[in-house]
């Protein structure tokens, strides 16, 4: 038996730098030993309300103090976090407690109207943590229960293979499914992204603005930077310049971040008194224009690493890394250990590895990836084939190990009966001066199936807004025939999901009916 625990991060962060800065939030600022001390306590006040080593412990809360306490005492205990996205319903709270098994919600009390609806409708228990608010149907607080009970000794022994986390997808096709994710996996992840892909330095600071119920924040900033000993300064809520100037104040050289997050810091940048010295920037969630990738790197003086991932890799499966170089454009090269390559779509039951530059589905296979969907054998198989976990999303990988990320399977555009990569007419409609934001969509049309629209955010601080038609004229100049957008509609703002994506099936389905 190989034992290993996701817990053994922030633990051995403790042994080894135990009066050093883990957490800073607010006010609060917690030391390794301190924190560690807390998590170990809170595990036992777990193990007190009846966890056991295997639990599902669903956690419900935002990027303050209370989750990686609470994260760390569930794994502690031996028992397995189910995080649960903020902006869920509580009717799709209570679909991931049924579906998890999960017998305890710790909730935030600042989320406890909705986590308290679920676990009525559940056979789930709630335990607030966070503020001393009364809060009706809670089966009391974490942190007064802590004050019962010794801290565990230390954490409870696991298999390596064992899971320590189940992330709920975001359900854009279909409902809501939990990646099983092992302490094996999870270890792993965080310690490439510290030790190989980008060495983090003991005395760095990163911004912990992701939401860390989200496994690009929980690894990428938080498991991460506590793997190398280094700090995390949470910012409970993104606000672009509230961000940049916490990131001054704190004197944070880390950020990690999603498109839309570098596009909002960008136009805060010119209204800030002082802008953060940035060592590292890494982007993914999303493909990053490679023209806000430029003026991000102008303005910030720093370099941008987009990287590639999903729940199902840890995240991380591949990033740009200094010893490979960067090229714009990509995500880079497999994080050490792991395989991406592209294979063919079809057929689904097996796996025909292409050739370099042929463009195809991205598959990844190696220590990051997940054991399968929860209680879901026949979409496990469908997803594992042949050691390798197909992604949906499509790419290619050029002579010298770079992987491009196309598009996602979901968001290709056929026209007529050609492939139209709505990436590539982002990029271009980006470099257009009068255009902050562009998400291009398919939407249905009688006689070429598809067509290519994009709903724009016009750039605030252009000369003139640009119309439609100058928009549409100005594409047709720099775009085949078939890739330029026939239409255009502008909006205010996208509709994101829980990891600042663009949803961009919310805007098919608002303009697929042709209104303007």
């Amino acid at each position: 038996m190989t034992t290993l625990s996701l817990a053994t991060i922030l633990a051995e962060a403790a042994r080894r730098r135990p009066d050093h800065l883990a957490l800073v939030e607010g006010e609060r600022r917690l030391t390794f030993a301190e924190l560690w001390r807390q998590a170990r306590t809170q595990a036992a006040a777990l193990g007190a309300l009846g966890v056991r080593p295997g639990d599902k412990v669903a956690l419900m809360a935002p990027n303050t103090a209370e989750f990686p306490r609470a994260y760390y005492a569930i794994l502690a205990a031996g028992a397995v976090v189910v995080p649960v996205h903020l902006l869920l319903s509580a009717g799709e709270v209570a679909h991931v407690l049924r579906d998890s098994g999960a017998k305890l919600l710790l909730c935030h009390a600042g989320q406890a109207a909705i986590g308290g609806e679920a676990a009525a409708a559940t056979d789930a228990r709630m335990v607030t943590i966070g503020p001393e608010v009364r809060v009706p149907g809670a089966d009391g607080r974490l942190e007064d229960l802590a004050e019962t009970v010794a801290p565990l000794p230390t954490y409870v022994t696991r298999e390596a293979e064992d899971p320590a986390v189940v992330f709920y997808t975001s359900g854009t096709t279909g409902v809501p499914k939990g990646a099983v994710l092992t302490h094996l996996s999870l270890v792993m992840n965080a310690t490439t992204n510290a030790f190989d892909s980008h060495e983090v330095q003991q005395d760095d600071i990163t911004l912990g603005t992701l939401p860390l119920y989200h496994t690009f924040g929980q690894t990428a900033s938080m498991n991460s930077s506590w793997r190398r000993g280094a700090t995390l300064v949470l910012q409970p809520r993104f606000d672009a310049a509230a961000a940049l100037e916490l990131m001054v104040r704190e004197g944070v050289n880390t950020f990690q971040g999603v498109p839309t997050m570098y596009v909002r810091l960008l136009e805060a940048a010119g209204e800030a008194a002082e802008l953060p010295r940035l060592r590292r920037c890494v982007s993914g969630g999303a493909s990053l224009p490679v023209p806000v990738l430029e003026k991000f790197t102008e303005v910030f003086d720093t370099e941008v690493y987009e990287g590639y991932g999903l729940s199902e890799t840890s995240p991380t499966a591949a990033v740009n890394q200094p010893v490979f170089g960067t090229r714009a454009g990509t995500v880079g090269h497999a994080i050490w250990g792991v395989d991406v390559e592209i294979a063919a779509p079809e057929p689904a039951d097996r796996i025909e590895l292409l050739p370099a530059g042929e463009p195809g589905e991205v598959v990844v296979r190696g220590h990051n990836v997940f054991a399968g969907y929860l209680g879901r054998p026949e979409e496990t198989e469908a997803a594992l084939v042949d050691g390798w976990f197909r992604t949906g999303d499509l790419g290619t990988k050029d002579d010298d190990g770079f992987l491009r990320i196309v598009d996602r399977k979901k968001d290709l555009i056929i026209r007529g009966g050609f492939n139209v990569y709505p990436r590539e007419v982002e990029e271009a409609l980006l470099r257009h001066p009068g255009i902050a934001e562009a998400a291009v969509i398919g939407l249905p049309h009688p006689t070429h199936g598809e067509e290519v629209c994009a709903v724009v955010i016009r750039d605030k601080h252009a000369a003139a807004a640009p119309t439609a038609e100058e928009i549409i004229d100005w594409s047709r100049e720099r775009l085949a025939k078939y890739k330029y957008p026939r239409r255009v509609e502008f909006v205010d703002a996208y509709p994101l999901g829980p990891s600042h994506k663009v949803l961009k099936r919310e805007l098919r389905a608002r303009f697929a009916d042709g209104a303007a």
